[in-house]
């Protein structure tokens, strides 16, 4: 008898059913990945980049690189730019338009290119960019570009060259421009051009002025060099711009000169001629008037372009009368400018004026929460101007954790309060302030600056803690990288070996003028080497023929005295030169108190020189990049006399 066949399912049977499987499930993955590689193919193939909107730079980028025909390619990043631009994302931009995809790039794609990155670089003040970019480029670049987009292109350009550092090209830039387009704003085009050459160095424009190609571009070139004779006051300037004119009649900015040059030529006829000195000459504010009024006259009498036929000044003393009375009393005169008051109550008297009939130029500045009426003008010695100085210095060598020193006091706070405000602005910090009196114990405010007070505490409380003698070592705060000293020099000469006694030698230290008596003291200062401080060209000047005069005929002028003598040399030289600084953006005088510069309120700021101690004498130290004073906020705020 035949046994039974026993059929067997396969899905049933063990031996049939994996080999089945596996083939099966190798074909559905097969299968899936042709259809994802279909449909990614199909995906990719869809996108239109015409109108495809990129969410990121990345995104542009991997959509152009799959993008066979370049052009297209090309075409697609700098819309996508261009949109980046603006929507305001310039790191976006900037991406794309620094992308090596752009390598091969035809000439069209390659100016549209251009435009679009200096359009970016100056949004993002990439000054690395901007040099890539002036170096690819020649000052008539601009011209290729159509004519509906050649202003544009120029003003970018200009912008490009100017942050690049090279403003000779911004200015050949402005000049081009100012021949191609006839609609140009020609004042606003030759005031550009003429801060250009401003900026420029003698030996560039000397170099380029024997070169130069064209009659425009010679004639500002000859313009520019004319202008920069060393010792030529304001009617031998005003002169050489009239014979230029003469010469360059057929010149564009003969008949429309930079309005800096405007003015300059109407100044001799503009400049004031009654003149009232307002300053105490009595009480206890005497001898700082007299080496204001000194100053002033000795300015007066060594300027040759005054005339002094025509001017008059007299001397009024402040220091037992009302301000507010005299004044009017001066304006029914009709004086053309007063100098003074210097009492800071005196000059706040004025603040509740609406606008003062003659003009004021104010020995002292009003409180910053005080308004200045039209007319007044502030020049003194601010003790802020100093601290934002310091703490800009500090920034631009890289130190940004810094301990403080402060004498007790409203001027103090004033100080304080300015350095804290700049250093916030230059994203540094004051680990710690210390304020302290002449009369405290030095040896103990170092010692709590330093956190060598903290570090002893410490140890105390351990061994109170662990009822055991500790060995202890002092050990000063380890994140500080720099001190800001403000000491007179005789408590200056104490703080300073006291920082090394306390393990902090190795800290850079900063401090304002106060630090120095004004006369080289080397064995007396020679505690004080190492300390870098800011101060006057009258003070630090190597080669100062106006002080040189002064000295041998008034050899006591020195010191504090001196200082306040320089501040009424600058107050002469500022009477004349009010309205040019007020209405010139950019424009600043070498003063004897320094570089002074005017802010749209009125208030004018000082640039002083640097110096260190060395063998206990200062050496002059050389400038560092630091923010120009008009463009820094701070500025804006009226400060203190000290």
């Amino acid at each position: 008898m035949m046994p039974p066949i026993i059929r067997r399912h396969k899905r049933n049977n063990p031996e049939y059913c994996e080999p089945a499987m596996t083939r099966y499930r190798l074909n559905l993955r097969i299968t899936a990945l042709l259809m994802a590689m279909v449909l990614l193919f199909a995906g990719c193939a869809s996108v239109n980049l015409e109108s495809h909107v990129a969410e990121s730079a990345s995104e542009a980028l991997d959509l152009a690189a799959s993008e066979s025909d370049r052009q297209e390619a090309h075409a697609y990043l700098l819309r996508a730019a261009d949109r980046f631009q603006n929507q305001n994302q310039h790191r976006d931009a900037r991406t794309l338009l620094q992308s090596n995809q752009f390598d091969a790039a035809d000439e069209q794609t390659r100016n549209q290119l251009i435009l679009l990155s200096m359009a970016s670089a100056t949004a993002l003040d990439d000054d690395t960019w901007a040099e890539d970019i002036a170096s690819n480029i020649a000052p008539g670049h601009f011209l290729n570009y159509d004519r509906d987009l050649i202003n544009r292109a120029a003003k970018l350009q200009e912008q490009t060259y100017r942050l690049a550092g090279d403003n000779l090209a911004a200015a050949v830039t402005l000049i081009l421009l100012a021949e191609a387009d006839a609609n140009a704003d020609t004042q606003s085009l030759h005031d550009a051009i003429w801060q250009n050459l401003k900026q420029t160095s003698d030996a560039k424009l000397a170099d380029e002025e024997g070169r130069a190609i064209g009659y425009e571009a010679q004639g500002w070139l000859e313009l520019a060099a004319i202008l920069r004779e060393p010792g030529a006051n304001l009617d031998e300037q005003g002169r050489m711009i009239r014979d230029w004119q003469t010469n360059w009649p057929d010149h564009p900015a003969a008949s429309t000169p930079p309005a800096e040059l405007q003015l300059i030529a109407s100044l001799a006829d503009s400049r004031p001629e009654k003149v009232t000195l307002a300053v105490p000459l009595s009480g206890p504010l005497a001898s700082a008037g007299a080496a204001i009024r000194d100053g002033f006259f000795a300015a007066y009498y060594e300027d040759e372009s005054a005339d002094r036929e025509k001017i008059s000044i007299r001397v009024v003393d402040t220091s037992d009368s009302s301000f507010p009375e005299l004044y009017r009393e001066l304006a029914n005169e009709d004086q053309d400018l007063v100098v003074g008051p210097l009492e800071k109550d005196a000059l706040a008297a004025l603040a509740d004026m609406d606008s003062l009939p003659v003009p004021v130029l104010g020995l002292n500045y009003l409180p910053s929460d005080t308004e200045a009426p039209s007319g007044l003008y502030q020049f003194g010695l601010s003790a802020e101007d100093e601290a934002r100085q310091i703490a800009d210095r500090m920034n631009a060598e890289g130190i940004d954790q810094i301990l403080v020193l402060i004498p007790a006091g409203d001027w103090g706070d004033r100080l304080e309060s300015a350095l804290l405000k700049r250093l916030e602005h230059n994203e540094s910090v004051a680990l710690d302030i210390e304020r302290y009196y002449r009369e405290d114990n030095l040896r103990a405010v170092t010692a709590d600056l330093l956190g060598i007070t903290v570090s002893r505490d410490r140890a105390i409380d351990v061994e109170r803690t662990a009822g055991i003698n500790v060995e202890f070592e002092p050990r000063r705060r380890q994140d500080a990288d720099g001190i800001v000293m403000v000491a007179e020099p005789t408590v200056a000469r104490q703080f300073k070996p006291l920082f090394a006694f306390y393990f902090g030698g190795n800290l850079p230290v900063y401090s304002p003028s106060m630090v120095y008596e004004g006369n080289p003291d080397p064995s007396r200062d020679r505690d004080l080497n190492g300390v870098t401080f800011t101060d006057t060209p009258w003070i630090l000047s190597d080669d100062n023929q106006f002080r040189s005069v002064v000295r041998e005929a008034m050899p006591d002028i020195r010191g504090q005295l001196g200082r306040l003598f320089a501040m009424g040399a600058d107050a002469w030289n500022l009477s004349k030169r009010l309205p040019l600084l007020r209405q010139v953006e950019g424009s600043s005088i070498d003063g004897q108190t320094g570089k002074l510069a005017m802010t749209p309120v009125g208030s004018i700021h000082r640039e002083q020189l640097w110096a260190q101690f060395r063998n206990g004498t200062p050496e002059k130290l050389p400038p560092v990049e630091t923010p120009e004073i008009t463009e820094i906020q701070e500025m804006d705020e009226l400060t203190e006399q000290e």
